[in-house]
């Protein structure tokens, strides 16, 4: 049977054309259920399990059975590819560091993928990015999911909403225990009050931290790149880009900013602590804010992802080899490779007095201390690599993701039409799909698989299909040549479990359910490079 095409007219050859590239019209099956009894058409949230969506050898029937979907909307994703959001983090001593975070499939409507600009677990994923303690971009409106994973809203400067994670509440009351101690050895007339002063540090020093994910963020917005929120947390602070830079230059600057302006911030505490002394309160806070934001920054630049240094490294591979896929896998590896070093290395180089402090030929508490931030350290540059890893090879994979591949074909019927009928016609169209549409074939809703497994067999020569579909509203028309992050975005905008999907000239060309895309998501990250 034809395909609706126009205004829900029926329109030749919509699956079986040779340009139609998505799936196949089942066979009927009438051994199961009977000529009387057609099989429901699969809507949105089922596929065959034993074939990747969208692929349907020819007279194969592909009527899935109820119990084949999940009926309502699918479940947001826990974390993949997004929540790796990787991202920039920027802190103490972790390093500040961004990333785009990665597409999220359209489940629920959410997703984010977090890249970082500051912290050792700096890391930028493909698709979406997002900067721990640095750089970002501004994004569509926070969702109440988003809202209850940031954490405290504390304000939206440039409109980009600053969150601060409960986590951080710890850093600062263990940076408030570590530095009060040490002020009280350096100023012990002041007592208790020690203990304010390095509170008012923390503070500041988070403060620089927020400075640093700034300079992603405006990078990012003058490149045009969204950034959905800054987040500061346990390690620093992340930057949440939502797309990656389309050239090296404007990766390798975007990366860059964050280090410089903590070396500027650096700078500018020097010569404040030129000015004063040295053994007063202003003095200590002077010295340990340049202290902090010279560390920032230097770990920063270290040249391995997920770190800012990372980011600049892939730019100029990616510069010199033509291909950011490249870039990517050099600098994560070298980001592999640093982590080592830095769960090795640390640790001897502090025992040693390397870096400042005497040297120590026993194993004691400060020893064992050590070690524990380093492998902390080293968990996160590792981690932050792999992830940034992953997302660089969904983002080579997404553009597979287009509409009219993953489209199930449909049947146009009227609101007064019994549901047996309507599956009748589906079934003898090997269709898996109804839209609803009016006498003129204007479509008005789409009938949800739930709600046909709902309604007993017997029941459905009395049911009206208009009394089981959900209306259309705009956002839920995709255009047939949508693809990638495009596609993505279209559905996480107006979230639902399926979509009509037309052609550029208005035609009706079927129905895509989000279950389908997401599958196709998640194939796609699982698909080797």
């Amino acid at each position: 049977m034809d395909v609706s095409g126009g205004r829900g007219q029926p329109r030749p050859g919509n699956d079986g054309s040779p340009d139609h590239t998505g799936p196949r019209p089942p066979a009927p099956d009438p051994s199961a259920h009977g000529p009387e009894h057609p099989r429901p058409p699969a809507a949105a949230g089922s596929a065959p399990a034993d074939r990747p969506t969208g692929e349907h050898p020819e007279g194969t029937p592909e009527h899935p059975r109820p119990s084949d979907t999940t009926p309502g909307e699918p479940p947001e994703p826990t974390g993949g590819p997004t929540d790796e959001q990787s991202g920039r983090r920027s802190g103490v001593p972790a390093a500040d560091g961004h990333a785009p975070s990665g597409p999220r499939p359209p489940s629920a409507g959410t997703g984010e993928s977090p890249a970082s600009a500051g912290g050792p677990g700096d890391e930028r994923g493909g698709g979406r990015s997002s900067a721990r303690s640095g750089g970002g971009q501004a994004g569509p409106p926070q969702r109440p999911q988003e809202k209850q994973r940031g954490g405290l809203l504390m304000g939206r400067p440039f409109g980009v909403p600053v969150y601060v994670a409960p986590s951080w509440f710890l850093v600062a009351i263990l940076i408030t225990w570590v530095f009060g101690g040490q002020i009280d050895r350096v100023l012990p007339e002041l007592g208790a009050a020690s203990y304010l002063v390095s509170l008012f540090f923390a503070v500041a020093f988070y403060a620089s931290v927020l400075v640093h994910e700034l300079a992603h963020t405006l990078a990012a917005l003058r490149f045009q790149l969204p950034v959905r929120r800054i987040q500061l947390q346990f390690f620093g602070g992340v930057s949440e880009i939502e797309k990656e830079a389309e050239t090296p230059g404007r990766e390798f600057v975007l990366a860059f900013v964050g280090p410089l302006l903590s070396l500027v911030l650096a700078g500018l505490f020097y010569l404040g602590l030129l000015a004063v002394d040295p053994s007063s309160v202003p003095g200590v806070l002077l010295a340990g804010l340049m202290i902090s934001n010279l560390i920032v920054a230097v770990f920063n630049l270290l040249p391995g992802l997920p770190l800012d240094g990372g980011r600049m490294l892939r730019a100029v591979v990616w510069a010199i080899s033509g291909k950011p896929m490249t870039g990517t896998i050099a600098a994560a590896w070298v980001g592999r490779a640093l982590a080592v070093a830095v769960l090795i290395g640390l640790p001897l180089l502090t025992q040693s007095g390397a870096l400042g402090s005497d040297a120590v030929d026993n194993v004691g508490m400060d020893t064992v201390l050590d070690a524990l931030l380093a492998a902390i350290l080293a968990a996160i540059i590792w981690t932050g690599a792999g992830n940034s890893l992953r997302m660089a090879r969904l983002r080579e994979h997404l553009p597979e993701l287009r509409a009219r591949n993953l489209t199930r074909r449909a049947v146009p019927v009227e609101t007064d039409t019994p549901l047996s009928e309507a599956l009748r016609r589906a079934n003898a169209a090997g269709a898996r799909a109804l839209v609803v549409v009016d006498p003129d074939g204007v479509p008005l809703s789409l009938v949800r698989e739930a709600a046909i497994v709902g309604v007993p067999e017997h029941r459905r020569p009395w049911v009206p299909v208009g009394g089981l579909a959900q209306d259309l509203t705009d956002g839920m028309h995709v255009s047939a040549e949508l693809a990638g992050e495009d596609l993505l975005d279209a559905l996480r905008a107006t979230p639902a479990t399926e979509y009509l999907v037309v052609e550029d000239s208005g035609e009706i060309y079927g129905v895509l359910s989000a279950a389908d895309v997401e599958r196709a998501f998640v194939k796609a990250m699982a698909r080797p490079s």
